[in-house]
């Protein structure tokens, strides 16, 4: 684990990151002592946790799959795109067509580290650090200008991310800027943590909050306002664990040990679920 050599320079590591945590639930090791503390307190209340990250980045292949081999996409800008694992998108897409473009986007200088030497050699992939709040300073950044053509349909991914966008930060606006500028044909890939539940909504929402990670969980029919005027792809908006599920595609490495027994746990309680799907702008 990063924790047991010295600081990384410009790293916080007096309180989690959204990045680092994700990245322990699905079986990384660039994380820190205070980002596995939240999630042990965590999970006892919120049991849900592991199974939907987990559930989001399959969801994340199934995605950009469909939107390379069937949608003919080649432009994707990854926001709050998260540490690098298996089947990132740039290696999703490339295995379909070589040429594909990647931006991602994360405001974690982790992030940025581990992609640039993921990246080193790929002229066609980027990251970039940024806070993706401001979509203006993303969009005016020139790796991005380099690499996406918003003459050609290109696709949007926030996935797992809308939740840290609190109705202070305007959500509409951060998620519909690109894609309302974009071609028609483009896609927006979405995905958030969700209840059917207001108050357990809140509870969940103080809970991270109180963790110094800015957080508001929705429902589903909050999510669903962000994309009005899109048109889904089938099967839509739903749970991701029911969005065309593959038996087949490649399985995420094993959790940590001590994780293993809320593996599974939403086979039997889905207060919190992942909710989204992919939308086509017409």
């Amino acid at each position: 684990m990063p924790d047991e050599g010295p600081a990384i320079p410009g790293i916080p590591t007096d309180r989690p990151t959204s990045a680092r945590a994700y990245d322990w639930m699905l079986g990384g090791k660039d994380n820190y002592e205070v980002d596995r503390d939240m999630i042990r307190a965590g999970l006892p209340r919120f049991p849900e946790g592991v199974d939907i990250t987990r559930q989001n980045r399959l969801f994340l292949y199934r995605a950009v799959r469909y939107l390379a081999h069937e949608a003919g996409i080649r432009q994707f800008i990854d926001m709050g795109c998260g540490l690098p694992t298996n089947n990132n998108v740039h290696q999703v897409a490339q295995e379909i067509d070589k040429s594909a473009n990647v931006v991602y986007v994360d405001i974690d200088p982790i992030v940025l580290a581990h992609g640039r030497a993921l990246l080193a050699d790929d002229d066609s992939t980027v990251v970039i650090t940024a806070d993706m709040r401001d979509q203006e300073v993303v969009l005016g950044h020139p790796d991005l200008q380099r690499l996406i053509d918003f003459n050609e349909p290109l696709a949007i991914l926030f996935l797992s991310v809308p939740h840290h966008l609190v109705d202070a930060d305007d959500p509409r606006t951060i998620l519909r800027t690109i894609i309302d500028r974009s071609a028609p044909g483009s896609y927006l890939a979405i995905s958030q943590v969700v209840t059917d539940d207001e108050e357990h909504a809140r509870v969940t929402s103080e809970y991270m909050n109180n963790n110094r990670v800015p957080w508001q969980t929705r429902t589903p029919q909050q999510v669903d306002a962000f994309t009005d005027g899109l048109e889904p792809v089938s099967p839509g908006m739903v749970n991701l664990a029911e969005w065309r599920p593959d038996p087949s595609q490649p399985p995420l490495p094993p959790v940590p040990p001590e994780l293993k027994e809320y593996v599974g746990i939403t086979k039997e309680s889905n207060r919190l679920y992942e909710y989204g799907g992919l939308l086509r702008k017409p």
